[in-house]
Order: structure tokens, then sequence, then C-alpha cells
């Protein structure tokens, strides 16, 4: 459909793509990035996700609840959170929660807009929370989902489900998995959660029921491009039985001089001087560390990162969340103040994009192996469990973009693995490899990329489902 076509379908009120996303940051960033891109070409597009979440973007972000939203390029983003009275911190928790109180909620939150005024076309889901799909195909709204992950993580799950692949013992580190499409990998680089030692059993389960049910999706999309994963991607057709298609929709990163860029999916405030901190240094210079959202150091942990960034001389940006900044050393901010800064959170993707930063010290969440891959910059991987042992793999031997930073964590080896990343033998390759992958990023996501082409073509069929439904009604009321 044509762009004079779009803004007609805009000005005369824009079909509604309802985005619900899973309670966590690793969720929330590439729900809310997909939906501003999906909301830019012309329709309006409502965020949401449980009452907490959006009480934390709204403190930490330029978003607020109800009313007609905001434009965006040729259409709107609003966000409407469902009630929600968890306060606790268990993910089994909340995991339970959710499966308990969410399908009312969602159910709920969709008749909502309907007595609004702004019926819902589409409904977009991700992983953990099957059940919306299922609670939208009842209101008779067809659905898609994102898959946050990459695509190889993706195929481990969906032959692991499907009884195509046994894993090995957890102790026979020697032996390899073959999957089509996929490197060999060993039993440390496949998703801990699909290992017997993994904890957190409820997220297994809401990841598994998601692969057995993702199939009742009109769309899958994953957070990924095709040129970063062709060969899995080209793999997954030929399985019996095969999965639905993969539709590449990556990386989800925050594009550069967008009007949007003051809404946010940070649900902790980034600290505002980080930017003008790294103007002060010189290019290539600084060590960007951050583990995420989720992962917390024990305290000997976070000693031995803070003296062995000390000991490189360099300077660093280090993100210690507010949780985690009792554990640092006594007297460390003091001794670093010259050349090192902690900071409780950081805007990343500008972070990394800034011409200062030389090398990112990363868990290898798939966010920031996608934001690091956008930037050009290589890493130094330190996974820590889940998917951040695949991604760490391929960052590491596939993509060549960096080194491995390996448990127990000592202070010598955080200085030796990120003198190797800066200046070992490797590190040209290793710079070199990232920037090429930059490039290929960055093309997919412009006007006319691959990825760009499969939201447009989305984006397309909302329009026209939309039209439909609205020549149904005009010939069902008598009209012409």
């Amino acid at each position: 459909m044509g762009e004079e076509a779009v803004a007609t379908a805009t000005a005369a009120g824009a079909p509604h793509l309802l985005v619900l996303c899973f309670p966590g940051q690793g969720h929330v960033n590439p729900m809310l990035r997909l939906a501003k891109r999906i909301a830019s070409k012309g329709l309006l597009v409502t965020f949401s996700s449980t009452s907490s979440i959006g009480a934390r973007l709204t403190e930490s972000s330029a978003v607020s609840a109800g009313g007609d939203g905001l434009p965006l390029g040729r259409g709107r983003i609003r966000f409407e959170f469902m009630e929600d009275d968890f306060d606790g911190k268990d993910l089994d928790e909340l995991m339970q929660h959710l499966e308990t109180t969410g399908p009312g909620a969602f159910a709920e939150l969709l008749q909502n807009q309907e007595k609004a005024g702004r019926p819902v076309t589409y409904v977009l889901g991700n992983p953990f929370i099957s059940w919306a799909i299922d609670v939208a195909a009842d209101a008779g709204i067809p659905s898609a989902v994102l898959w946050v992950q990459s695509c190889a993580v993706f195929s481990l799950y969906y032959h692991h489900v499907q009884g195509l692949v046994e894993f090995p013992p957890e102790d026979d580190l020697d032996a390899r998995v073959e999957v089509p499409g996929l490197p060999a990998m060993s039993v440390a680089d496949v998703p801990s959660f699909l290992l017997p030692s993994n904890p957190y059993k409820s997220l297994t389960d809401a990841i598994v029921q998601q692969i057995r049910t993702i199939d009742k999706a009109s769309w899958v999309f994953v957070n990924s491009f095709s040129e970063l994963e062709r060969d899995v991607v080209a793999a997954l057709p030929g399985v019996k039985p095969p999965p639905p298609p993969l539709i590449p929709v990556g990386p989800l990163i925050e594009l550069e001089g967008n009007e949007d860029a003051s809404v946010r999916g940070d649900m902790i405030k980034a600290a505002d001087n980080c930017v003008g901190w790294l103007d002060a240094q010189p290019p290539r210079s600084v060590v960007y560390v951050s583990l995420g959202s989720v992962v917390v150091l024990s305290a000997d942990e976070v000693a031995e990162m803070a003296h062995g960034l000390d000991s490189t001389g360099r300077p660093f940006l280090w993100v210690v969340r507010p949780d985690c900044r009792a554990l640092l050393p006594e007297g460390f901010l003091d001794a670093v103040a010259d050349r090192g800064m902690v900071v409780p959170w950081s805007p990343q993707d500008q972070v990394l994009a800034h011409p200062s930063v030389a090398c990112f010290l990363t868990h290898c969440g798939w966010n920031s192996t996608l934001e690091t891959v956008a930037a050009g910059v290589p890493v130094v991987a330190f996974p820590q469990w889940g998917d951040q042992c695949t991604d760490a793999k391929f960052l590491v031997e596939d993509f060549k973009m960096g080194v491995r930073l390996r448990a127990p964590l000592r202070r010598d080896a955080v200085r030796d693995v990120l003198e190797a990343a800066l200046s070992g033998p490797d590190a040209d390759a290793m710079l070199s490899s990232a920037k090429a992958l930059s490039t290929a990023a960055r093309k997919a996501v412009t006007t006319g990329g691959s990825s760009d082409r499969n939201v447009e073509a989305f984006v397309d069929e909302v329009l026209a489902r939309a039209s439909d439904a609205q020549a149904a009604k005009v010939l069902a009321a008598g009209g012409q």
C-alpha cells in the first residue's frame, strides 16, 4: 500500500495494534522499539504491560498513560496499562500471578478499547505470556508475536520441544550437538533454561508453552536481521515438522535522528551525564561495562571486577544498578574518580554509538548483543545463564568480534581479556568484523532494508484487514 493510501487510512482513523509486553526490561526495550516502528508507518499503536511497569516507564521516560498518545511518523503511539497488584520480586510468583490474572485483565483491556471507539485490529504479544494469543483469538482478533531472542536460540528451543535433539549430560563438555543451520554446540553453549540444573523452571515452562502454541500467531517476528543469521533462517523450513516462518524485523535499536527519542523503555532512569563524560574521553579509549537489568554478582565478584577495571589504567564507564551499588569495595569510587564513572543505568544505545567507547564487557543478553553489533563495538563476553550462553558463542566464535571472560571472575582475568580485546594480536580483526556487521545491521533497518520491508508488509496487512472489516460493516448496514 502506497504512502497516499497510508496517509488516508491514518487521517480517517488508523487501524489499531495493541502490543502486550511481558514485564521485564529485556522485553520492554525490543517490544517498544518495534511498536514505534510500526506506528511510524501509519497505525495507531497502544503499548501495554502491567501497571507496575507503567509506573516505572512514566518515572524514567517521556511516557504517560491514557489519552490519544503521541504523533509518530504517519501514526501515533499511546500507552495504557493493565491494572496489577503484584508487588513481589520472585520470578516464579510473578509467572504464576500473570498466568492467573493476566488473561482476564487483558480481555478487559481489549473490551475497553472497543468501548472507547478504537477497536483493536491486531494484537502483538511476546514469549512468557502465550495466553495473550488465546485471549485475542477468543475476541476474534488475529495476533502476531515477537521472539525477543535470536533465531539460533529459537531453533534450539524448537528442536528440544519437538524431541528432535537430545543434549548431552552437563558434565560432558566435550560432546557436541548438531542442529541444522547452527555450528556444533557444546552443552555450555545451549540456553541454560533447557538444562536439568536450571533453577528458573517457570521461565522454561513459559518458553516451551510459547513454542508449542506459536503457530497460532499469524506472524512470528524475531529481533534479528536476515544477514546476521542467514544459515539458521534458511535451515528452519526444512525441519520436520517445520516451525512457522521467522520474520526478522531487527535489530530493534533506537534509530538515529528519529523524532521519538524521548519515548524510551528504560525502567531505571539513565544517568544524565554519561554522554557528556564520554565527550571528554579520547577516541576508542573507554571500556563500557554493563551486565543488564537482572544479573547480580556477589560481593566478591563485584570486588574482582572493580579491581580488574582499575588495573587496566583505562577510562571506564560501569553500570552498577542501585541494588548492587553497596557491594562496591570501600573507597573504590574515590580511587578511580579521575578516569572511572559508575552509574545506576545508562542510555546504552547512545553509549555504544559514542566514538570514545572501545569495547563492551557484556553479559550477552540478546538486546545488548544486537546493540553492540549495530554499534560496531568489540566485546568481552561474560554470559551468566539462559540464552546469554548461546549469544556469547556466536559473538566470539561466529561473529568473531570478541573474547570470552570465564568464571570464576578474577581481577587478573578481567585485565587480560580487556587488553586482548583492545590491543591484542586479534584486536584489529575483531574491530573489523564488528564494523562490517554494524554496516549490515543499519542497512537492514533503513528504508527498504530487509527488516524494514518486513515491518512494512505487516503494516500493509493490518491496513488491508481494517479496510475489509470496514467494507463489511458498510455492506451489513445496507450501504454501497
